[in-house]
């Protein structure tokens, strides 16, 4: 009677743990998907009310982002992110901006939400509130699921060094590149490859910061304005950097990877452009 009772105990159990497997590796997408849609509306149809004449040609996922109208040369548009302001303002828990990753394809695009508790990042990537903004100096930092709720940063492993990180905010395209990995850093030559050219090793107090690093969930300083070091001021000499963070490895939140890129290039927004660094 017991060993018949303790089986069906087990058998109850083991139901309701693959029950709720089900639930976080298959349900939470759907709903985070929907989530991400409705953020993404929201974000353009605020995006369309600031700038009335100007209609931007996105790519949001599963869309081609193709335009009949011939689009400004990108050299024209090409800016110094230093003039660029921002001019948004931001709402924890709203969307404001989107990152695309062209590497993983054109359906790698996500809108950006503010806030990195858990509602927040079952909505979307979300951002550090304490750190800087796209373009600006010091470290624009980025926190996202690796599964789950979408797993937006799943493939976050898979970015190679120069692999552009694209992210356009209501006015600009800021365009980042990964930084070389520490296995690399030796014998760096931007010039091996064309989309290294402004990817370059980086040296003084940003000496230990490179593409890809594996820590310890404290070690929340790599979200500071230079990763690693533990102060939250922004030097004058500072760098423009995009920081990622997500679990590692996968299925455990043991430690977390870090992806940390360099601003090499932003544009104005303008009707039917698209950064080249898009592919589009």
């Amino acid at each position: 009677m017991l060993t018949r009772t303790a089986g069906e105990i087990l058998v109850t159990l083991g139901v309701v743990m693959l029950l709720l497997v089900v639930y976080e590796l298959w349900i939470t997408d759907i709903f985070t998907a929907r989530k991400q849609a409705q953020a993404t509306q929201v974000l353009e149809e605020k995006w369309a009310a600031a700038e009335p004449n100007v209609v931007t040609v996105t790519r949001s996922a599963g869309t081609g982002g193709t335009t009949d109208a011939g689009p400004p040369p990108a050299k024209q548009l090409e800016t110094d992110a230093s003039k660029r302001t921002k001019k948004y303002d931001t709402l924890t828990g709203e969307g404001f901006a989107k990152l695309y990753i062209p590497s993983f394809g054109a359906d790698e695009v996500y809108t950006l939400i503010e806030g990195t508790n858990d509602d927040d990042l079952a909505t979307g990537p979300g951002h550090y509130a304490d750190s800087q903004y796209p373009g600006q100096p010091g470290n624009f930092a980025v926190a996202g699921h690796r599964v789950t709720h979408g797993a937006p940063f799943n493939d976050a492993g898979e970015l190679r060094s120069c692999d552009a990180l694209v992210v356009e905010t209501q006015d600009d395209w800021f365009v980042y590149r990964v930084l070389p990995m520490q296995d690399e850093a030796a014998n760096w030559n931007p010039a091996a490859r064309p989309e290294c050219a402004d990817v370059k090793k980086q040296t003084g107090s940003y000496a230990g910061v490179f593409g890809r690093q594996i820590v310890l969930p404290q070690a929340i300083e790599q979200t500071y304005p230079i990763p690693g070091v533990q102060s939250m001021t922004i030097p004058p000499n500072a760098e423009r950097l995009i920081t990622l963070t997500t679990c590692h490895p996968q299925f455990s939140d043991r430690e977390r990877m870090i992806i940390h890129g360099v601003l090499t290039k932003s544009y104005s927004k303008a009707a039917g452009f698209l950064p080249p660094e898009l592919g589009a």
